[in-house]
Formats: C-alpha cells, sequence, structure tokens
C-alpha cells in the first residue's frame, strides 16, 4: 500500500507547479485520516530517496537531482574514521566518511556535494573549504598505551597523542589548551600544549578553560578600563537633565536577587481611569556608552554577560554595570522609559518612550516582596516597602492580567530544571538545589515582556532599523516527530494536525494534557526541542514561544548588546532625527548587532551549560556509593537518563541491570525482550552514584 501511495504522490506532484502543502495533498489524493501516518511515512521514503522536498510550511514538491547544489555547513564532529556536517539551513546533521573530508577540521565551514540519501541518513563529501576554524582545543591529558593523550572536550570522539609531552609542562590530570594539527599524508594528528589550566579534578579549572574554548572575553582591554574608570564618579549635570521627563516623584523600585549589583529595570504602576499606567525604566546604558568608544566596541564584541556558578563575566566593566548605570535607591539616575496604558483585559491602548530621570524609593528583593505578597513580611519589612506599596501591589495585579491573556492567546509554562549551586569559600560545589520562580520573579517577568513588546510596536510602526528577538515557526519535521511521541505517550496529537502552520496554542493544548502527568516532563523537553532557537534578527518576524507578533530586548542594557543596540536607535527617533538619516546611520549597524549578539548568545549559553555540569560533577563525586530517588528523564538506545529532585541529571547504561536485556522503543521506554518490563521516561527509578568526571560533566548512575 505503501509504494502506491509514493507512486500517487509523485504524480500528482509531477501535475504541481510551486509544490503543495502535505494536507492538501492529502484531501487531493481522498486520504482519511486514518491513514494519515501511511502518508507520512511515504512522504518521509520519498525524502530519503531523494525524489521529494519538504520545507517548513510543509510545502511538498519534487527535487530534481540535476538542480543539486553544493550546500555550505559546519563540520560538528569527528570520530574515527567518519565525520558530521550541520548545513546552515538548520537541516539533519550529513554523514562523511573519513576520505571524504578533504583535510576538513572541526568547525570548518565547508560547502558539501555528492549528496546521498540513504535510510540511515544523508551523506556526502566535502567539495570546498570555505573558512578554516582555528585548530584549537581544550581537553583533560590521560594516560595513552603508549604515551600521554588528549581527551577533548570538543566533539572529537577519540583521544589525540600529546606531543612533546615531557618538555610541555603539563602532567597527567591536568585541564590544558592544545592546537591540533594532522599529520603529513595521514589521518591521524597530534595535539601541542599551549596553555594549561591546572587540575582536571576541579570545576572552577575547568570553567576556566570553558570560557576560552568559546572564545569568551574575560579581562578589559586598557583603554575600556581607562574609559570607565573615569566614569566611576560620575554625577549628573544640568544639561543631561534638560530635555528628559521628569519621573523622580512617581513610586518606583526596583527589585533583584539579594546578590545583584547591576540593577537595570525599575517599575511601577498606578490605576488610572480605563486600567493601569504601567512605567518600566531602564538604565539609559547608551547615554554612558557612546557609539565608537572604547567601551562600545568591546561591548559590541562580547554581546552578552555570562553568569556561571562561581562567577559572572560581564558585558561592561563594574564602574559601569554596578555604579553609573545601577539604578541605586535614594539616587537621581538617568532612564529610558517605557510608559504603557493597559486596560483591564491586558490590552496594550496606548505607549510612549522617554527619556527620564528616575530616583528609586526602594531597593526590592525578590525574596522580600515574595513574603509582602504573602502577608509573612515583619515590621521591618512592611516599613522598608511603604513607599510603593500601592505601586507593588498594583503591579502583581497587572501581571496577573497580563498572564492570562498571554494564556489566552497560547503562551504555556515549559517544565524546565533550572539549577542553583551553593560553593563553599573555596569555589567548592556543596549542594545543588532547584532554582524556584515567586510571585514577584512571574510579575516582573510580564512587566518587562510587556515593555519588549511595546517597543518592538513603535519600531515597526515607524519603520525604524531594530534589532528583534525573534522565534520563528517550529520545523515540520520536528512536528512530526513530536506528534510520533505525543501518540506514542497515550496524548492525542490532534491540535498538531491541522491544514496551516501550527500555533502557540496547539503545542499549549498539548502541554495542557501532559500537565500533572508522569509524561508532562518528556513533553516539555520535546515542545523545547521542537521549537526554533530564538534569535535576534533586522525584520519582525514575531516570537512563536510567546504568542507575540512584536517582540524585542529592550529591559536588560547591561548585560545584553542588542538591548543598547535599540535604546541608541530610539533614543534618535526620540529626539527628531530625520527618518531617513536613521536608516542611513543604523541600518548596518542593526545588522551587524543582531549577528553578533546570535553568535555571543549561543557561546554564553553553551558555557553556562558546559559550566553547570562540571559543577554538577563535582558535586556528586562527593556522593559516590550513595543512593537517590529520581525520574527516568530521557531513553537513548545505550541506556536512561535520570534525574534527581535536585536537578542533577545522570546516565544508567542498559547493560548495568543484571539480568534484564532492554532495547529501546525508538521513543520513550526501554523495554526487556524476554519479560516485556518496560522502563519508560517519567517512571520513578531508585539509583546509586557510581562515577563522576569533573572534566567532562559526566555523571553515572547505576541500578540501586
Amino acid at each position: 500500500m505503501i509504494d502506491d501511495i509514493k507512486n500517487e504522490i509523485l504524480k500528482y506532484l509531477k501535475d504541481t507547479s510551486g509544490g503543495i502543502a502535505s494536507r492538501d495533498l492529502m484531501r487531493q489524493m481522498g486520504i482519511t485520516e486514518k491513514y494519515s501516518k501511511i502518508f507520512y511515512q511515504a512522504v518521509t521514503q520519498l525524502r530519503h530517496d531523494d525524489l521529494v522536498s519538504v520545507n517548513r510550511n510543509h510545502i511538498l514538491s519534487l527535487r530534481h537531482q540535476e538542480e543539486q547544489q553544493n550546500i555550505p555547513a559546519t563540520i560538528v564532529s569527528l570520530s574515527r574514521g567518519f565525520a558530521f556536517a550541520r548545513p546552515d539551513d538548520g537541516g539533519d546533521d550529513m554523514f562523511l566518511r573519513a576520505e571524504d573530508l578533504h583535510d576538513a577540521f572541526l568547525g570548518d565551514h565547508v560547502e558539501l556535494g555528492n549528496i546521498k540519501q540513504s535510510i540511515k541518513g544523508p551523506s556526502c563529501e566535502v567539495m570546498k573549504i570555505t573558512e578554516k576554524a582555528e585548530p584549537v582545543v581544550n581537553g583533560s591529558i590521560v594516560q595513552g598505551e603508549i604515551s600521554a593523550e588528549l581527551n577533548p572536550d570538543a566533539a572529537i570522539r577519540f583521544h589525540v597523542p600529546i606531543e612533546d609531552f615531557f618538555h610541555s609542562g603539563a602532567k597527567i590530570g591536568d585541564k590544558v589548551q592544545t592546537i591540533i594539527r594532522r599529520l603529513p599524508h595521514s589521518s591521524r594528528f597530534m595535539a601541542k600544549v599551549t596553555k594549561i589550566y591546572g587540575s582536571a579534578d576541579c570545576a572552577k579549572i575547568c570553567a576556566d578553560s570553558i570560557l576560552d574554548q568559546n572564545s569568551v572575553r574575560i579581562p578589559f582591554p586598557e583603554e575600556v578600563k581607562k574609559e570607565a574608570l573615569a566614569m566611576k564618579n560620575r554625577k549628573i549635570t544640568p544639561e543631561e537633565l534638560s530635555g528628559r521627563s521628569d519621573f523622580r516623584d512617581w513610586p518606583i523600585c526596583t527589585i533583584d536577587s539579594a546578590s545583584a549589583k547591576d540593577l537595570d529595570d525599575a517599575v511601577s504602576c498606578i490605576k488610572i481611569p480605563g486600567g493601569y499606567r504601567l512605567g518600566v525604566h531602564i538604565a539609559d546604558v547608551s547615554h554612558y556608552v557612546r557609539e565608537g568608544s572604547a567601551l562600545d566596541k568591546e561591548a559590541a564584541l562580547r554581546a552578552t554577560s555570562v553568569y556561571l556558578p562561581d562567577r559572572v563575566v560581564p558585558m561592561l566593566p563594574e564602574e559601569i554595570s554596578n555604579g553609573v548605570c545601577s539604578l541605586n535607591a535614594g539616587t537621581d539616575k538617568l532612564t529610558f522609559s517605557a510608559v504603557m496604558d493597559i486596560n483591564p483585559e491586558g490590552e496594550m491602548v496606548h505607549y510612549e518612550f522617554h527619556k527620564s530621570v528616575i530616583d528609586s524609593k526602594v531597593r526590592g528583593v525578590y525574596t522580600e516582596v515574595n513574603a509582602i505578597f504573602d502577608g509573612t513580611a515583619d515590621e521591618a519589612l512592611e516599613e522598608k516597602y511603604a513607599p510603593v506599596k500601592e505601586s507593588l501591589e498594583c503591579c502583581r495585579e497587572l501581571a496577573d492580567i497580563l498572564r492570562e491573556r498571554a494564556k489566552r492567546a497560547g503562551n504555556f509554562d515549559l517544565d524546565t530544571s533550572e539549577s542553583e549551586f551553593v560553593l563553599d569559600k573555596n569555589g567548592l560545589c556543596i549542594d545543588v538545589m532547584p532554582r524556584h520562580s515567586g510571585t514577584s520573579e512571574r510579575m516582573i517577568e510580564q512587566l518587562m515582556i510587556a515593555a519588549n513588546q511595546a517597543a518592538a510596536k513603535l519600531a515597526k510602526a515607524k519603520k525604524l532599523p531594530f534589532v528583534y528577538r525573534v522565534h520563528e515557526q517550529p520545523d515540520p519535521d520536528r512536528i512530526d516527530t513530536l506528534a510520533e511521541l505525543v501518540g506514542a505517550l497515550g496524548l492525542s496529537a490532534k491540535s498538531l494536525k491541522h491544514t496551516g502552520d501550527v500555533t502557540t496554542k496547539d503545542f499549549a493544548a498539548i502541554m495542557e494534557q501532559a500537565e500533572g502527568t508522569p509524561a508532562e516532563k518528556i513533553v516539555s523537553h520535546q515542545l523545547l526541542r521542537t521549537m526554533a532557537k530564538a534569535r535576534y534578527d533586522v525584520s519582525p518576524l514575531g516570537h512563536f514561544g510567546l504568542a507575540l507578533a512584536d517582540y524585542c530586548h529592550f529591559t536588560s542594557p547591561i548585560r545584553r548588546y542588542p538591548d543598547t543596540s535599540i535604546h541608541r536607535i530610539l533614543t534618535a527617533f526620540l529626539s527628531g532625527e530625520d527618518h531617513d538619516m536613521i536608516v542611513k546611520k543604523y541600518s548596518d549597524f542593526a545588522a551587524a548587532s543582531a549577528k553578533q549578539s546570535s553568535r555571543m548568545e549561543i557561546k554564553a549559553m553553551t558555557s553556562e551549560r558546559d559550566a553547570d555540569d562540571c559543577y554538577a560533577a563535582e558535586y556528586m563525586k562527593q556522593h559516590l556509593g550513595e543512593e537517590f530517588d529520581g525520574i527516568i528523564s530521557g531513553c537513548t538506545m545505550r541506556g536512561i537518563f535520570v534525574e534527581l529532585p535536585n536537578t542533577v541529571e545522570g546516565f544508567v547504561p542498559s547493560i548495568s541491570f543484571e539480568g534484564k536485556h532492554f532495547e529501546f522503543d525508538g521513543m520513550v521506554s526501554q523495554v526487556d525482550v524476554t519479560t516485556h518490563e518496560k522502563l519508560s521516561i517519567g517512571d520513578p527509578i531508585r539509583v546509586k552514584a557510581a562515577a563522576a568526571d569533573i572534566s567532562s560533566g559526566r555523571i553515572d548512575f547505576v541500578p540501586a
């Protein structure tokens, strides 16, 4: 039957110019929902045979072999005998035999050709190396059979012999940086040590290496430090106040964690006829970080602050971030304010932006505000927050309305496990716990979203060059995978199978089914994997995850360069600068900021995730042999992942279950081929900590 459907699909496509949506093709072919699975299997086989292509909008069209062009891609992993490349357009990773690499190395940008499809996926050959990556690879030194070897941190799946080890100054167990070179006329590599960090058995040392590996800039250049120091004790002048809106009498406060020093946003809210007037007041960073200055150039290169368990690598020096720009209470501060009128249904009926001056009445702390809200605050706290009590209650009321409006639009919460690490005075990780968000944290999130939305609306309406925060439609293939998984979990995937683009509401319907069930975590995880990655762009492409047509990042210019960029553009607009001049002056600037910020955001997120893994492993290394109750959080061909209540996750190999022969069902379970016993995602399981490698962040459990 499937062959008949394949032939019918090809026949219809030959008679259709420009392609056809999969759902429309099903209707034309008379295929009912009952046989839709077979239809999609036929489409998948035709894609594997390179006969049909499917774009992100589910449009099917014939693929002409003779028109095949080289595909730009990046080499993303190396193993002995083969490698994988990732196409720039985000398609499936492509397999290459070692002999088809033609001297390409990890990280190289290449063009792929001679593409062939097979049941295991696409394979190809490097036709051209368009940009060589630096062959710098970090890792730990281990003892090999003959000599010392590098165990790479990067996606190189084999050890590399260390060149001239005895003269390198390194020793077995060290974390090092190396340069990798290929031996002439050979497929073998050698690693030369260029930097020694220290013991690979220390998470702090591994974090140093991780920052280096991801090209995170740490010390500020002297010129930048000099500029920042000159602003350390700078006072506001009368000239700087000229033309600014004066909001110093407004009931404004900041709300941050107790340890925060870079206070870049403050809020106020009052009731007005017809709803609420919300003020979101942001540090006027672009006023101090002048275009073209050493500070500005450095901030543009960094693009974001990086947050590790033991440190923050800031985008701006602390003289700026913690000093002149920080909205400290009881001090006049220059700000960029978004003032929004919002009706009782949560609709933004008016918004305007002001270059302003404020005087924050209270330095708010999340835990303290939560105590105010839940009625557990003592007399001293009540007295501290008295100047802004009404404003805070108004903020909370409005945030609840905005959250409900977002929910009606399809916005939903994903069950993501964020970790909080406790370090001792020596920087050793002694505890890991889940990070919780209280009422005030969720409130601030909603108010910042409103300000970000207003800024994007203004830029779009006035056709300004801009840096939008975009989150595009999910890839159709990933939606198909999600639908299969949802069905395997016994849930309905009906909301994913209608004609037209999948919406955020469709995802919310899936999450609603899973809420409170053992499937909740895996559905949440798979929804996250299905969605495209958010990024920055000069076009207002919308934000799928937030179900918003217009969105940007306006509220954190101390730690994100896109926010500083759009402050600069909006400042030019508010000053009355000619529109054509703004377009001419800032179009290339916005494009460069979007590109660099997206690139550095990925590096920052990779650094943060990898460092978290190292610290989690450091904690678990102190608890080897102990037993824990956990939940199965993932299944693979080789075993299962188990997450503990404190958010630490480890791997349990299938072969560690004595007397069992588990095999992966391809979806959510390991199944014993003899007894049919299942280990499924969401199931509780008791495990014992067996091993923890700090250098790689790998944690291994065995069944208890």
